[in-house]
């Protein structure tokens, strides 16, 4: 059982802050889709001046919550 005291830390807190560029690359994703992420809420990012930073945690974070077993069964495509 969880204790519900203990709260996952912000992955923003976690290391250094990488640009969407460098997140994209690292997950193997599109710049464009990291912004995409960003702006739904999926991925942890905050903006500094005009750009958008992000850590290697938040991305792990984010790669980890599309796993097989946390998509809906109205969504998966079973294969």
């Amino acid at each position: 059982m969880v204790d519900p005291d203990e709260t996952q830390p912000d992955p923003l807190t976690i290391g250094e802050l990488i640009s969407l560029q460098e997140a994209a690359e690292y997950a193997g994703l599109t710049k464009d889709s990291i912004h995409d992420y960003i702006k739904r809420g999926r991925l942890r990012a905050k903006k500094i001046g005009r750009f958008w930073v992000t850590t290697h945690a938040a991305v792990d974070t984010y790669l980890q919550s599309r796993h097989f077993g946390n998509i809906p069964k109205k969504y998966r495509k079973d294969t």
